[in-house]
């Protein structure tokens, strides 16, 4: 029997945080892992969480976690601003990475983290865990059986869920863009990315637009207004490497009407996504069809996109990223998206903020 991949996770809370709340349930119900160590900046939280999760170490610094010689897998679920050194530490000390998305807090941050784990011949996934949405692969298996015939346009709309009339106060700081976690990096760049997964196409231009129609917002735990400092609205175009139109528009907040909805238009068919809620990731996907005279109508997915029985939410498409990235490290299979991804994806991010159309591979 094959040993299962030695798991650390630095930044684990035991009781809120994105590692609590999605990455060790995930684990937990995939014996090709094992979670051998936990990290918190604070050693009696550290220890609590190893406790309360059945790891074998609670460690109080990165450096200790990453050379670990019971892991393999360094996983990072911090706040973005973190990611550099951290995923730096991990690579230096030899290790597989699996870093949550963005990678960094800007693309010459994730140049330079991709740069070394090249140099370092190392393992590496990001978490564009939208990718492994039984919903988005579904549609992509669609496409690539010609359901829809050749793509002729993309229309997408989408709610932020925060960024709008009010934040909690542990999402403040992505109101500066500076540390890389608005909308445009988060909900939007996962929601992007997914859709060009599905696709099958990649962007050769883009232009966008990003405004405020909102100048304050409220926090929700104390109800100060403050500055809204990141943009609650972005408007994005942009041509896809078949010629393809695609459109993009995401609201801050939550909106009484349409919160999320994917359109793809083609000769043969057209194909809807749909969830009541703004971001991709969340859950509660339908997806409809039509082609020719047709009626759209529901298609339902088939079970075998969630062969692991993962229940619909954040730990679903989390749990499915870590059976690709076991396939990955155990039969050289290229399933998860890496750290080239990740760049990929921040340059298209770069280029909506700077204003640069042409989009060209490095």
């Amino acid at each position: 029997m094959t040993s299962p991949i030695k798991v650390g996770i630095i930044g684990v809370h035991p009781d809120k945080g994105w590692a609590t709340t999605a990455h060790i349930p995930a684990l937990k119900t995939l014996p090709d892992f094992r979670l051998t160590a936990v990290s918190h900046n604070k050693l009696e939280t550290a220890r609590e969480s190893a406790l309360k999760f059945g790891a074998d170490h609670g460690f109080g610094t990165t450096d200790e976690l990453v050379n670990d010689p019971n892991v393999d897998l360094v996983v990072v679920t911090v706040k973005v601003p973190h990611h550099l050194e951290l995923v730096t530490k991990a690579l230096e000390a030899g290790k597989s990475v699996f870093s949550e998305w963005p990678l960094g807090m800007n693309l010459p941050d994730a140049e330079r983290m991709l740069t070394l784990a090249k140099n370092k011949n190392a393992f590496t996934a990001i978490g564009l865990q939208t990718r492994s949405v039984p919903a988005i692969n579904f549609i992509k298996d669609l496409i690539k059986d010609g359901y829809a015939g050749e793509v002729l346009s993309v229309s997408i709309i989408g709610s932020g869920i925060i960024w709008g009339e009010e934040i909690p106060e542990s999402y403040l700081y992505t109101l500066d863009m500076a540390n890389g976690a608005s909308m445009l990096h988060v909900p939007f760049a996962h929601t992007l990315d997914a859709t060009l997964y599905a696709l099958g196409l990649r962007l050769t231009a883009v232009n966008g637009f990003l405004s405020n129609s909102r100048s304050m917002v409220r926090i929700a735990e104390t109800g100060t207004q403050i500055p809204l400092t990141a943009p609650d609205q972005i408007v994005v175009n942009g041509l896809l490497e078949n010629g393809a139109a695609l459109s993009a528009h995401f609201r801050g907040g939550l909106s009484r009407g349409t919160n999320f909805h994917i359109e793809i238009n083609g000769s043969k068919g057209d194909l809807i996504l749909t969830s009541t809620v703004g971001y991709v990731g969340v859950g509660g996907f339908t997806v409809r069809g039509a082609q020719g005279d047709e009626q759209m109508h529901e298609l339902p997915v088939p079970p075998a996109y969630n062969s692991h029985g993962f229940e619909d939410g954040f730990s679903q498409s989390v749990g499915i990223a870590y059976s690709r990235i076991a396939s990955d490290i155990r039969n050289q299979t290229t399933l998860s998206p890496t750290f080239e991804d990740a760049v990929k994806l921040h340059r298209i991010l770069s280029a909506i903020g700077t204003g640069d159309r042409e989009l060209h591979d490095a």
